[in-house]
């Protein structure tokens, strides 16, 4: 329960939520280029029953671009130097001029910013991984935009602890 008597998950939990996210876009980045799959993609409507796709190109293209638009520009730097680049804490503080405790609470508050936006983007969010590369469960919605991102159901080891039950 938030402060203001308002259901959100904790920090740990936006934490998950974005490393999933990660060790996605960096399976989607590294692996080799003939083994990206063209996807047929339907849709509701008479218009255009279906379109094709990339979902692995899209998925680092969306990452890509929501990260851009939500970080600041010096989040952005320390995310692009961290995460992107691979650089450690030790130079990561020396590039952008900031102690070791700073470094490393900037990357937690990165890693739950992002964490929150790829839950709750809408109409369509990075999390849960199988949504969007498979698309939305009707069966478990009833529609493509039913549920909102408090009513999705999430995976078994990111479930909020359930307060008063005997465990």
């Amino acid at each position: 329960m938030g402060r203001k008597g308002v259901l959100s998950p904790c920090n740990c939990v936006l934490r998950a939520i974005f490393r999933i996210c990660f060790a996605r876009f960096v399976r989607c980045a590294t692996q080799e280029r003939h083994l990206s799959k063209i996807s047929l993609e339907p849709h509701q409507g008479k218009q255009r029953p279906s379109t094709w796709g990339r979902k692995d190109e899209e998925y680092l293209a969306d990452f890509t671009l929501i990260t851009r638009r939500t970080l600041t520009e010096l989040e952005y730097k320390l995310f692009r130097y961290h995460f992107v680049l691979g650089a450690d804490w030790k130079l990561c503080t020396r590039k952008l001029g900031m102690d070791r405790g700073n470094f490393f609470h900037a990357v937690y508050r990165i890693e739950q910013k992002l964490g929150l936006v790829f839950r709750e983007l809408e109409p369509y969010s990075l999390f849960p991984l199988e949504d969007y590369f498979n698309g939305p469960s009707r069966a478990r919605f009833g529609s493509a935009h039913a549920a909102s991102p408090a009513q999705r159901k999430l995976p078994e080891h990111l479930r909020f602890p359930s307060i008063g039950r005997a465990a």
